[in-house]
């Protein structure tokens, strides 16, 4: 499970207005966890119903995109051979279509059907050990990646090879899009959501302040902020290999992969932060960056107008620096 550098940081509440006050609800999802802060006020729903609306939300994504449990929608699907086709609920045809959109923007290296090769690698939901395979082992599971071998014909999703679809690269995102409308349907105008480290934020506390967001240094051993952004309806992701990975032979294996060329990525990029109206895009753009590197990925930031932070390891440390669209969310 990729974890992100992100912290949601609230200052003390200082004189809440007409009643209003800051409500927090979390628990487990996605092998994970979310947290749901809001502002209660007296006409409001109250923090049961919300917890109850929250999980039922989480609970129907789960069932649709996870990989972890083998009645989901598409394991399902990804247990099917080579030449065959599932109806699909409308969610996963439409993340299916945003895989698509990333993978061919980024040339095939972004590619949701990269599950046996983490499997292979020991980082899937089938892993047994972490490690360099073989060439033959890769050469086999690289049969069975690329987003071509995928179409949707209707309501079903097709397959002509034995691939299998891993949204775990922008199902987080998506859940907290749909938990935001959904809390804003409830009456509910002042929020952050966070789920598995993907968040947004949209309004302001009690006090007045905006939601505060600490972007951090990759450490493994603790947490260093780096910056402090005020965020307001933005979604923020951040895409890293320095907690998930393992060493052989002095060499380190990220969880992070190039679908073009069968492994982790090999290059000085620690994290990427993006900021987006849409957290499904920012978390799918994070990924994306994270594997084109400090160079192609910057360049494709600078091309498609995103705002990022990109984060590089050099010989005493790490370099930070950030793309103008950026400075204007900062703004």
């Amino acid at each position: 499970m990729r974890n992100a550098l992100l912290v949601a940081v609230l200052a003390s509440l200082l004189g809440c207005d007409q009643g209003a006050s800051l409500e927090r609800i979390s628990g487990p999802t996605m092998g994970s966890s979310y947290t749901v802060q809001y502002v209660r006020t007296p006409q409001g729903p109250a923090p049961e119903q919300v917890k109850r609306e929250v999980e039922a939300v989480l609970e129907g994504i789960d069932k649709h995109f996870s990989t972890y449990r083998g009645d989901s929608q598409i394991e399902t699907f990804n247990r099917l051979p080579a030449n065959s086709c599932q109806r699909m609920s409308a969610d996963v045809l439409e993340l299916v279509r945003v895989g698509e959109q990333l993978s061919q923007e980024s040339a095939g290296a972004f590619d949701l059907t990269v599950e046996p090769l983490l499997d292979l690698w020991g980082f899937g939901p089938q892993s047994r050990l972490e490690k360099v395979p073989d060439a033959q082992a890769l050469a086999r599971a690289r049969l069975r990646v690329g987003h071509g071998h995928l179409r949707i014909a209707g309501e079903q999703l097709c397959k002509d090879a034995p691939v299998a679809v891993d949204f775990n690269s922008i199902a987080a995102g998506y859940a907290v899009d749909v938990l935001v409308e959904r809390l804003k349907a409830l009456g509910i105008a002042d929020l952050l959501v966070d789920v598995t480290g993907e968040l947004k934020a949209v309004g302001r506390k009690p006090d007045g302040h905006g939601w505060k967001v600490a972007l951090e240094l990759p450490r493994d051993d603790r947490q260093i902020v780096q910056q402090m952004v005020v965020v307001d309806g933005f979604g923020v992701s951040t895409s890293g290999d320095y907690r998930n990975y393992f060493e052989e032979n002095g060499q380190r294996y990220s969880h992070t992969f190039d679908a073009r060329l069968g492994r982790p990525v090999k290059h000085n990029l620690a994290a990427v932060t993006v900021f987006d109206r849409s957290t499904l895009m920012a978390d799918g753009y994070s990924t994306l960056l994270l594997i084109l590197g400090p160079e192609q990925g910057w360049d494709f930031a600078l091309q498609h107008g995103i705002a990022a932070v990109f984060v590089t390891r050099v010989a005493d440390g790490f370099a930070s620096r950030s793309t103008p669209a950026f400075a204007q969310v900062v703004e």
